[in-house]
């Protein structure tokens, strides 16, 4: 199995990566282009990939998106734009993390453990959890309401599955970052901007959301929507 897929066109950065990675002992595979590495994913198994925002071709955005449709495999997506907007997107598309360039050695080491880490807890035994009419099937990484699948993935899914092992507890903002984000550092915007998301998809009505409750300047309670 491969530890790290590295999608980077750029073949100084995608050179190094690969140099680092081995000597932090995990065994890459570097390809430049997103075309590349999905047809590398549908021959090997992979435990983490490092996505390049910026690729001729399929662009990190896209290729994102399509990795999601049919693997459940972490993604870092890597990225000299730091702007919000960016950031945003990506986790939207269902990215995990978001590093920006140049990158540090030492920080892309953290995420990369991190990662891996949750998401080998992650994949534990086959479950179903249920909590009124949202229920997650944990082995597949798959929510569903009333019965019908929801596109929920990447942090999104691990908002909501934190969530839903705390039904009934007031969960405040600092400890939704902990659990989901860890030591990676997020915009101050990003839970409200996930949790807005997990509203869309999962809630009857969004202006008066009875599953997400909101508790004024603390934090969140997951219900049943009674």
């Amino acid at each position: 199995m491969t530890d790290v897929l590295i999608i980077e066109d750029d073949d100084e950065l995608r050179g190094l990566l690969a140099d680092f990675l081995e000597a932090e002992a995990y065994k890459s595979v570097a390809v430049a282009t997103a075309e590349e590495g999905m047809a590398f994913l549908e021959e090997d198994p992979v435990r983490i990939i490092l996505l390049d925002l910026m690729l001729p071709g399929i662009d990190g955005f896209t290729a994102c998106s399509a990795i999601r449709e049919h693997k459940d495999i972490p993604v870092i997506m890597m990225s000299a734009r730091d702007d919000d907007e960016s950031k945003l997107m990506g986790y939207k598309l269902g990215a995990d993390d978001y590093i920006a360039k140049p990158v540090s050695a030492a920080v892309l080491t953290a995420k990369i453990r991190a990662l891996l880490h949750r998401s080998e807890k992650n994949t534990a035994a086959e479950e179903r959890m249920t909590c009124g009419s949202i229920s997650i099937d944990t082995g597949k990484r798959q929510v569903y309401k009333n019965g019908k699948a929801c596109d929920i993935r990447g942090k999104m899914y691990d908002l909501l599955l934190f969530m839903m092992k705390n039904s009934g507890r007031l969960l405040l903002k600092d400890e939704l970052y902990d659990a989901v984000w860890g030591d990676s550092f997020v915009e101050p915007s990003t839970l409200n901007v996930h949790i807005r998301w997990l509203r869309e998809r999962i809630e009857d009505d969004v202006n008066e959301p009875r599953i997400i409750k909101t508790v004024w300047r603390k934090g969140y309670i997951f219900g049943d929507g009674n």
